[in-house]
């Protein structure tokens, strides 16, 4: 990789200074949320209220800027590095569409089965060739959510601003790798006490668990949107996979398909693919689940194989 990145032979930042910028985005970004009634959850009003969804939206959209105002300065002015490089180390340029196509494909490979269970089985290849739905999901408020100022913002903050404080620090790629998405994952933690507001009968044990739950799985797509990040220094392919795996949703691991739903990954309590409509689900032969668990298993074989041949770049922020 000739054009990888190089950072100063001297850290620009001391580990610490990272750390810290760090849990400060992190803050940033989730405190504004209980701040104000028109954003803080109560027993009365759910994170999924659109008048909720809209304040949010607000605030994440002003934390985002504070947040990319305050690392552009503290990389040109302590950092010392000029706008160009900056903007490298931030994924915005150069935006490489073969690079995305790349990656995007990979996660394409590893969503194999849910892809086969949702298009074919449930015969919705057709909607998709003609992006029916598309525009109902992305107008309304928790379609917009999910699909556009979540995957922005998230991964403008712990990708685009996060990983190069760590770069410039020193850290190794396995390092960053590991260590930056457990803020994100951690910036999911406080939906426990959202759960609990509006969901006051259920036991604290299943509502921890279920956060848990939802710490783990952000934290691994963290590791895998940590690596690409790195290996393609291209925020757009992050911004499309995160987009991406909200719609898929986490895949069905049991069950025969079509008959009943797998289990929801995301924001609690929401339809990912928000598309208007409750799918419906009708008696499949068995043959259609035994195809189904073949194809997931080779999805998962082939984004094994595939994981460095296809987020292969010159582009590329350090060496993995």
């Amino acid at each position: 990789m000739a054009n990888m990145w190089s950072a100063p032979k001297a850290p620009a930042f001391a580990p610490t200074t990272a750390a810290l910028f760090s849990v400060l985005f992190t803050f940033i970004y989730v405190v504004p949320f209980y701040l104000s009634s028109a954003t803080r959850p109560s027993p009365q009003l759910t994170r999924d209220a659109p008048s909720c969804i809209r304040a949010r939206v607000r605030a994440v959209t002003l934390s985002s800027i504070l947040s990319l105002v305050l690392t552009t300065y503290v990389l040109h002015q302590h950092g010392g590095l000029p706008l160009q490089d900056i903007a490298s180390l931030l994924g915005f340029w150069p935006i490489s569409l073969v690079d995305t196509a790349k990656s995007m494909s990979l996660v394409a490979i590893l969503f194999a089965g849910p892809l086969f269970e949702y298009g074919i089985v449930e015969n919705g290849w057709t909607d998709w060739i003609r992006g029916r739905g598309i525009y109902q999901v992305l107008t309304s408020w928790m379609g917009y959510r999910n699909f556009v100022v979540g995957p922005v913002s998230e991964e403008l903050i712990w990708r685009a601003l996060i990983i190069p404080l760590h770069v410039l620090a020193k850290f190794s790629a396995k390092q960053i790798v590991f260590l930056t998405p457990l803020y994100f994952g951690i910036a999911h933690v406080h939906h426990l006490y959202e759960f609990q507001l509006t969901h006051a009968r259920t036991p604290l044990l299943m509502a921890v668990l279920r956060t848990v739950f939802q710490f783990t799985y952000t934290s691994l797509f963290g590791f895998f949107a940590a690596f690409v990040y790195l290996r393609t220094g291209n925020l757009l392919t992050i911004i499309l996979a995160h987009a991406f795996c909200n719609w898929m949703g986490l895949p069905r691991f049991y069950g025969r398909v079509g008959v009943e739903a797998g289990v929801p990954i995301g924001p609690p309590d929401a339809d990912k693919r928000d598309d208007g409509d409750s799918p419906q689900y009708e008696s499949r032969g068995i043959a259609w689940t035994v195809a189904y668990y073949i194809v997931l298993v080779a999805g998962a074989v082939g984004f094994y194989w595939q994981l460095f041949p296809l987020t292969e770049s010159s582009h590329a922020l350090l060496s993995l």
